[in-house]
């Protein structure tokens, strides 16, 4: 318990740093494994990156053959680069089973390589976390999650299977299959088009039905995303776009099988939290509030999610709490006064005569303008269960193929606390 408590003294900041047309370094960007490469690679070399997607290598030529030899041993002994991540080579192993064969993402945690596993011969992730005994302290948070997770899972409910996990010269390594690219990935790729419904309606299902099974262990992952949502398979179809002639065509899934991954802020649910959590685009009300959070967090970012995927953007796109919660009024209507009543010290200040300081309150007349060209609910219908203003205390989520909205689930049950 008290170590998966120990999340709250991660930073947040980096999670508030998406600019509003969020350019990244993702997985399709980065150089392949079966072109030359050469020198060292530590945790400065490529963005942050969610993305699992396998590269296209001929292992039958790779170089872990020399003379007719298998060379397994593990590299010379290097001093970790100043952030504490691992420094590698292409090419070289880590620990005689896994062949590093590229790096295919990094965050705030560390790193991410694809590998070549001799024993089970297959591709597998590997997140490599950075010799910081805060950030070991969370991937062993991680670990526990991952394992309690697997014990329960019988029914494939949507969450990234573990492999296992070593300790490496001071580095948590966590294995972890192999999976597809993230759901932004997707959307940055076809140009923040949007998602077609009945696609956004099958990720729906699976995102619910996986929060579902979470919240059944007493866990809330606290941290969905697009960037945590990773589609199973890389492949995908290219469609004509009937919007234009000069535009290029619209990618589509072949399998819109996803999973969900990075639980190193899973918290337990049958707790109440005041410490802040979740993205900022992805963020409830009453975290930034300070009331309080629990397992309704979840349900608020999902239902962000999906507006994103049918618009293309993210639909609360701000760095700041007070055009946060304006934005929110904007979309959804007044935030309930007994919310503002009991919002804690550092909130107040959002806060004038019994309700949101806004407009007075706005840093710029370009945040007013943010918030005015938003969509009011009537155009976000479909996501009204989730995305709803209020402490809300989850009961039950039961998945349905029959419901017609775009969210194919009946249940879904939030009430005023």
């Amino acid at each position: 318990m008290k170590r998966m408590d120990y999340a709250r003294e991660l930073a947040h900041a980096q999670m508030d740093r998406r600019p509003r047309k969020r350019p990244r370094i993702t997985t399709w960007d980065a150089p392949q494994s079966s072109k030359a490469q050469s020198g060292l690679y530590n945790g400065q070399e490529v963005g942050n990156v969610t993305s699992f997607g396998p590269s296209r290598v001929h292992l039958e030529h790779s170089s872990h053959y020399v003379k007719g030899l298998v060379h397994r041993g593990s590299p010379p002994w290097r001093d970790d680069d100043k952030d504490g991540h691992y420094v590698f080579e292409l090419g070289e192993n880590l620990t005689p089973r896994y062949k590093i064969l590229r790096k295919i993402g990094e965050g705030t945690f560390g790193q991410v390589l694809e590998c070549w596993d001799r024993e089970m011969r297959e591709m597998v992730a590997i997140k490599i976390v950075r010799s910081i005994k805060k950030y070991r302290d969370a991937a062993m948070i991680e670990v526990d999650v991952l394992e309690q997770l697997g014990r329960h899972n019988r029914h494939g409910y949507g969450c990234v299977q573990m492999r296992s996990w070593f300790d490496y010269r001071n580095h948590i390594c966590i294995v972890f299959e192999m999976l597809g690219p993230s759901l932004f990935d997707f959307l940055r790729k076809n140009n923040y088009r949007s998602f077609p419904v009945d696609l956004v309606r099958e990720i729906g299902r699976q995102v619910l039905e996986c929060v579902a099974f979470m919240h059944d262990l007493r866990l809330v992952h606290t941290d969905l995303k697009p960037e945590n949502i990773l589609f199973i398979s890389s492949e995908y179809v290219k469609i004509p776009d009937n919007k234009g002639t000069f535009r290029e065509g619209k990618r589509l899934p072949k399998s819109c099988a996803i999973k969900v991954i990075d639980f190193g802020s899973t918290a337990h649910g049958n707790q109440v939290h005041n410490y802040i959590v979740s993205t900022r685009h992805y963020r409830a009300p009453e975290v930034i509030l300070g009331l309080g959070w629990s397992y309704p967090c979840d349900l608020w970012s999902v239902g962000c999610i999906l507006a994103e995927l049918c618009s293309g953007e993210a639909l609360f796109q701000t760095h700041e709490n007070l055009e946060h919660l304006a934005m929110m009024e904007r979309v959804l209507g007044p935030i309930p006064d007994h919310m503002l009543r009991r919002a804690d010290r550092h909130a107040e200040k959002y806060i004038r005569r019994g309700r949101l300081n806004w407009p007075e309150g706005a840093t710029s007349r370009e945040s007013i303008k943010s918030v005015m060209k938003l969509p009011r609910l009537q155009v976000l219908v479909s996501f009204s269960y989730c995305i709803y203003i209020g402490p809300r205390k989850y009961l039950d989520i039961e998945i349905s193929g029959k419901c017609q909205s775009i969210f194919v689930f009946q249940n879904l049950v939030m009430q005023h606390v």
